[in-house]
């Protein structure tokens, strides 16, 4: 296993946004400012704090100006992007990005939410159950717009709620991830696939965990939430 110092870090970058269209509608989603900064800034924060070893951008809608807000170095890190040619949702874009990445497991970061979470302790979790897949666990009072994550007190991963299945207080997916190779591999290439809905299912039983973490937890996915984001104290 990889060890952290050396891990390829990924960012998923390319969505359109498509929910938040209407409050930022002049730059892709990952560049909408909190508390005047690009929500991008405060992920490459936590990658360089932590000390991750390449930094990977996965890039699709209006790439150029997350290319050009960004250029190719950040606190001293080399950015490197790779674009999509074709919108290939979460994990489409991990398995296009496969051959250029070096170290097995990889952290992936969702370009839409930042959690505070120790992610060299994500890392060591991972390699300690030697599991296939992790996923950081963040408890919300409200999981209906998120959906809701079924965990046992070993950590392994015992089934997904659908969004909006029933209301009140639950762990949820945080959109921090360590994913074995072994995972990325079987995801159909070339096409759009969701690692929500049709890939993290199918790992249930099979190496898949989730780790459960106290910290606080921002998403901008929509209006509301970007609206909210702006009020909350921004941590490295």
């Amino acid at each position: 296993m990889t060890r952290f110092g050396d891990a390829s870090a990924v960012v998923l970058a390319g969505g359109c946004g498509t929910r938040l269209r209407a409050t930022v509608s002049d730059r892709p989603k990952v560049l909408a400012e909190v508390r005047g900064r690009p929500f991008l800034a405060y992920l490459l924060d936590r990658l360089c704090a932590a000390g991750v070893g390449e930094i990977v951008i996965s890039i699709g809608y209006r790439a150029a100006d997350v290319r050009a807000a960004f250029g190719t170095a950040y606190r001293g890190r080399t950015l490197r992007y790779v674009e999509e040619s074709s919108p290939l949702g979460t994990a489409g874009a991990l398995r296009g990005l496969l051959p250029k990445l070096d170290s097995d497991p990889v952290l992936v970061l969702n370009g839409d939410s930042c959690c505070e979470v120790d992610l060299a302790e994500l890392w060591r979790w991972h390699a300690m159950r030697g599991a296939n897949a992790t996923l950081c666990l963040v408890h919300q009072p409200d999981t209906r717009r998120f959906g809701r994550v079924a965990v046992n007190e070993h950590g392994g991963i015992e089934g997904f709620a659908e969004k909006s299945d029933g209301r009140g207080a639950g762990w949820i997916n945080a959109g921090v991830y360590v994913f074995s190779h072994s995972v990325l591999e079987v995801i159909p290439p070339g096409r759009a696939v969701s690692l929500e809905r049709e890939i993290l299912p199918a790992w249930i039983g099979r190496g898949l965990y989730g780790m459960r973490v106290a910290g606080r937890f921002i998403d901008i996915g929509t209006a509301e939430s970007y609206a909210a984001a702006q009020t909350h104290e921004v941590w490295l």
